[in-house]
């Protein structure tokens, strides 16, 4: 069973005991974050499509802790001017490990059958 979640203006792909970083959330470490814009969810056979959203899905997730991402280094230059200039960037994740996915109702689709 997975689910395609949103969180932070980015979608990703969750199953049982997954690990994800996304956007900085508010919380500390060891509570719980439902993340309630689920988009799609499949169960074996079954896929609920949301359109836009699974109506009364929910992904209930940990947090285990805050992260940072890798540095980004920005370096501006202009020729023939001695213009140099450093600058660096470091983004701060909330990292979740996925607890449960709590199907809801929305349109289901199964497999095609082969044939007309």
């Amino acid at each position: 069973m997975y689910a395609i979640v949103e969180t932070g203006g980015k979608q990703y792909r969750v199953a049982i005991g997954d690990t994800i970083d996304v956007e900085t959330l508010p919380g500390q470490p060891g509570d719980q974050v439902e993340l309630g814009r689920v988009l799609m969810v499949k169960d074996g056979d079954q896929i609920k499509v949301g359109q836009p959203e699974v109506s009364g899905a929910k992904v209930v997730a940990t947090i285990v802790a805050p992260v940072k991402g890798p540095k980004i280094r920005i370096f501006k230059y202009k020729p023939k001017v001695r213009y140099r200039r450093t600058l660096g960037h470091r983004q701060r994740y909330t990292r979740l490990s996925i607890d449960k996915i709590l199907k809801g109702r929305g349109s289901t689709r199964g497999k095609k059958k082969n044939g007309s």
